[in-house]
């Protein structure tokens, strides 16, 4: 008699292991899904663009992140160029050719260009952009 109740264990158990994590699966997809609300600089990062205006960085440059943290969500508007290889070793052809020797550089429509975390009022400034 006890063999089997811990045989019943055991199976009741295992079955546990499948059936809760299902269920908590398929009640955490059922939920409506949040719409993206537009980041606070979105008009500035999409103008930014627009105008021609794009960051040369690295993933690893604590300023390029920085600068990143500025814009918040509004960032994916932004034309952002990476310019590290895998690893950190090197640079790519892309930002060899365009002579950037330092991270982040943020080159306008002009072509003038600046180095370092800059102002967001300053970026709109130079670019003819509102900011909000």
């Amino acid at each position: 008699m006890k063999k089997s109740r811990s045989g019943l264990w055991i199976t009741l158990g295992m079955v546990a292991l499948v059936v809760v994590p299902v269920v908590i699966f398929a009640a955490v997809s059922s939920r409506p899904k949040k719409e993206v609300e537009p980041g606070k600089y979105d008009k500035l990062a999409e103008c930014l663009t627009e105008k021609g205006v794009k960051m040369y960085g690295a993933y690893w440059c604590d300023h390029c992140k920085s600068q990143k943290a500025m814009f918040g969500d509004s960032w994916q508007h932004v034309n952002y160029i990476e310019c590290s290889l895998a690893g950190g070793q090197g640079q790519t052809e892309e930002c060899r050719e365009a002579g950037i020797e330092g991270y982040p550089t943020w080159e306008f429509g002009d072509g003038e260009r600046m180095g370092g975390e800059v102002a967001l009022e300053t970026l709109a400034e130079k670019s003819g952009c509102e900011l909000e």
